[in-house]
């Protein structure tokens, strides 16, 4: 199979390029930055889906992965729209021009309407994300577009990925930079030097370790029927009790108003690259039930929730990284001065 993998150099597409290493595939790995060294088992193309020829890059593809998205400058919403939304139209588009039998996008819990945390829910949940996350607004106006080109492309065979957050070691130098900023010293995630984990009504959210979920990709593109929407999320949930053994700390029983309220203070102190919108989103999405991938991919998860958060703990104590401009500590610059000097949260 010839297999394009749009954003193939952050978290989830390193992992599916490692996925895909054993199997015989003709892989092409297209992102906007050259990686550091060359991909292993891949043909990388420098594109960016808001201005690129996308037609000729997919042509004689079997299947096209769309992975390409802006979290940050969150503080740019037009950027990020145009990225995010307009860039996926545009790939859609291409994606048919090219007669691509089969897309995977990844979606995301964010997509999700507010639903439970003491229950799980399947695929058929509401997907009209939550309104005061730009993510969730995103990722909800791309799932309309593909229910537009499923009605429209009957032909075309289109699987909506939905994982939960995604952890690995060697992310963690850009998950601290895309969500808690350049401020954050990793010495005080060790176990035991945090006294107090937030106890929160609806904080209970979901993981899933990022090797996992380039499997669960993998088997997708060549299970030869999968189709739909499909949960991805490791077990257990993780709320106060998990994060408390996991830190060996005590729980502090807080408001939601208040930790939101923090969040945005925050946020407009400059001191962390995080909206509020992503603390309601949190605390308003729903837990997944993952059967329908585990049944029909047969997708079995071989870390836990808590393995994935606990690697991811210690990648972001050791500054792990890897050698693509999305993971590289190289972006960030020395001391993370780069960070610094264009604004937490003002740069891509």
């Amino acid at each position: 199979m010839r297999v394009v993998i749009v954003g193939a150099t952050g978290n989830v597409g390193t992992s599916l390029l490692d996925s895909l290493s054993d199997d015989d595939h003709e892989v092409v790995a297209v992102a906007r930055r050259r990686p550091l060294r060359q991909l292993p088992h891949a043909e990388f193309v420098a594109a960016d889906i808001v201005t690129a020829d996308l037609v000729e890059l997919f042509r004689g593809a079997d299947a096209v992965v769309h992975l390409a998205w802006l979290i940050q400058p969150g503080r740019d919403a037009s950027l990020t729209r145009r990225v995010n939304v307009d860039g996926s139209e545009r790939l859609l588009e291409a994606a048919v021009e090219a007669r691509v039998p089969l897309l995977v996008y990844a979606s995301s819990v964010g997509a999700y309407s507010p639903g439970p945390k003491d229950r799980l829910v399947d695929e058929s949940w509401p997907t009209e994300g939550i309104a005061t996350s730009f993510y969730a607004r995103h990722k909800a106006a791309v799932e309309r577009l593909l229910d537009r080109l499923e009605r429209e492309q009957p032909e075309l065979r289109v699987v909506r990925m939905r994982p939960a957050l995604i952890f690995k070691r060697s992310a963690a130098t850009e998950i601290r930079r895309l969500f808690a900023g350049p401020l954050l010293p990793g010495v005080l995630l060790r176990r035991g030097l945090i006294p107090f984990v937030p106890d929160v009504a609806r904080l209970r959210f979901q993981a899933a370790h990022s090797l996992d979920v380039g499997d669960a990709y993998r088997r997708a593109i060549v299970s030869g029927d999968a189709r739909g929407a499909y949960n991805l999320a490791g077990d257990p949930p993780i709320g106060s009790s998990e994060l408390t053994e996991l830190f060996d700390a005590k729980p502090l029983r807080l408001p939601a108003a208040l930790l939101r309220g923090a969040a945005a203070l925050a946020y407009r102190s400059r001191l962390t690259p995080t909206e509020p919108g992503w603390v309601d989103m949190a605390l308003s999405v729903p837990l997944m039930d993952s059967v329908r991938a585990r049944e029909e991919l047969g997708w079995v998860p071989k870390h836990s929730s808590i393995e994935a958060l606990r690697e991811l703990l210690e990648g972001l104590r050791a500054g792990a990284d890897a050698p693509t401009p999305p993971l590289a500590r190289g972006t960030t610059g020395p001391a993370r001065v780069r960070e610094l000097l264009t604004g937490v949260g003002g740069r891509p």
